[in-house]
């Protein structure tokens, strides 16, 4: 579904991401893991048309996408879920929500969308007229994601969805992934909490100095000696 081949992002002169290649199959949590500084959210904004690469490719179901924006990506598929949630503070949970269909200029698709987000998410049809500055933490999660939902995406990247969350909302936070990949939606996952992410992805890679230092099952990763060393304090 996903192809990304020799891909290099820089920050100015700072090289974040060095001739990365990888690849996400339909269907699959793919979890991308390593430590700060890795270039893990590097990756996933270039991906998601905010950063634009150097050199490299990426491609979407056969199409080339490198280098469009991220409102033309929207409309292909691409759903981004961002590092510290990113929702719009001063307006209403209703039109945060509201703002991630509007790409789609189809009154009927939104209603329907709402209707799926509400069910998900009780909380935010509960507090739809709410600033989004007055949610919590883990309803602004949810209401990212809603946003996210909006636009009716076929794969989702996750950007650290449980950063500063309670226990209880990272465990929240996890069963929502799991919930939409068994609903056919693809996942490619950026999270600080190493374990967990392996546990629930099909596959996985390292990162290292913002290129692939390993790569394979979840499974596989959780037992690799290295992986444990350097992340899992094993």
């Amino acid at each position: 579904m996903l192809r990304i081949n020799h891909l290099s992002v820089y920050h100015g002169d700072v090289q974040a991401i060095s001739n990365l290649s990888l690849n996400v199959n339909r269907g699959e949590i793919v979890a991308i893991v390593g430590a700060n500084g890795a270039g893990k959210t590097s990756l996933i904004r270039s991906v998601c048309g905010i950063y634009p690469p150097k050199s490299g490719e990426v491609w979407l179901n056969g199409q080339n996408i490198t280098g469009m924006t991220s409102h033309d990506l929207a409309t292909l598929g691409i759903g981004h879920v961002a590092e510290g949630r990113q929702v719009f503070g001063n307006l209403s949970v209703l039109d945060n929500l509201e703002v991630g269909g509007y790409a789609s200029g189809n009154k009927n698709a939104i209603e329907q969308n709402l209707k799926r987000v509400f069910k998900m998410f009780p909380r935010l049809k509960e507090r739809k007229s709410q600033s989004a500055s007055t949610l919590s933490g883990g309803e602004q999660q949810m209401l990212a994601i809603g946003r996210c939902l909006m636009a009716e995406p076929s794969i989702i990247f996750f950007d650290e969805p449980s950063l500063g969350l309670a226990p209880v909302m990272v465990q929240e936070m996890f069963r929502i992934i799991n919930a939409l990949h068994s609903q056919g939606l693809t996942i490619v996952l950026v999270e600080q909490n190493v374990m967990v992410s392996l546990e629930v992805s099909d596959r996985a890679y390292v990162l290292e100095n913002g290129t692939v230092a390993l790569s394979g099952t979840g499974e596989e990763l959780l037992n690799h000696e290295g992986v444990r060393q350097a992340y899992l304090g094993i």
